[in-house]
């Protein structure tokens, strides 16, 4: 693989430890507006707010009720990093390797994810959310713009993911793609990936 000159991470089930999470709050949507859809709160992995409201739910007040639920939930969850995923790039930092956040979440949850750790935004060189872009993963549109931000060529990047979505943009993007195995199986996500990674503890520059 090409050596490392630039880390696109996304965040949920890559540097948060948060889909299980998710999953919880999906499945009590599904539960309470219900889509038909088998296996929806896995189905929705790697969407943004916008796609997910479009795509399954057009009544608009349950549009509303289901944004409004979702507010609620990120503005008072518990955020937690996973072992070993900030020290990787503290360690990138110390290498004079810029890393930014690449994420389908909104401007709303990044501050509720502040207000919890105020320093995490200082760990990266910039943080694209999906309010910045007007096409969703599995678009490579948020990995180019990162790329372009942190001023580092697409092709000398890496860029880390775990959802099918966020994996084919980062592939269409013409980025490395490190895949983490913390949502899908490793051979789910294997083909879409130059390398299949447990963990950041694995993992060196």
């Amino acid at each position: 693989m090409k050596k490392i000159k630039g880390a696109l991470f996304d965040l949920d089930g890559v540097l948060l430890d948060s889909e299980d999470i998710y999953t919880g709050f999906w499945n009590a949507v599904e539960e309470k507006f219900p889509t038909g859809i088998p296996n929806f709160a896995h189905v929705i992995k790697g969407s943004n707010l916008f796609e997910i409201l479009h795509d399954h739910y057009p009544n608009d007040k349950i549009r509303q009720q289901v944004t409004e639920m979702l507010l609620n939930f990120q503005r008072t969850m518990k955020y937690e990093f996973f072992d070993g995923a900030m020290e990787f790039v503290d360690r990138l930092n110390h290498a004079g390797i810029p890393a930014c956040v690449v994420t389908s979440s909104d401007d709303d949850k990044m501050a509720s994810l502040a207000r919890q750790h105020p320093d995490f935004r200082s760990h990266f060189k910039t943080i694209v959310t999906g309010d910045m872009v007007r096409h969703a993963k599995p678009n490579p549109e948020c990995f180019l713009l990162g790329a372009q931000l942190i001023g580092v060529d697409i092709h000398d990047c890496w860029v880390f993911e775990d959802s099918l979505k966020g994996l084919g943009a980062g592939r269409a993007s013409g980025a490395t793609v490190i895949g983490l195995a913390t949502t899908l199986p490793r051979e789910t996500i294997q083909p879409l990936c130059d390398m299949v990674i447990d963990n950041f503890m694995q993992l060196s520059i």
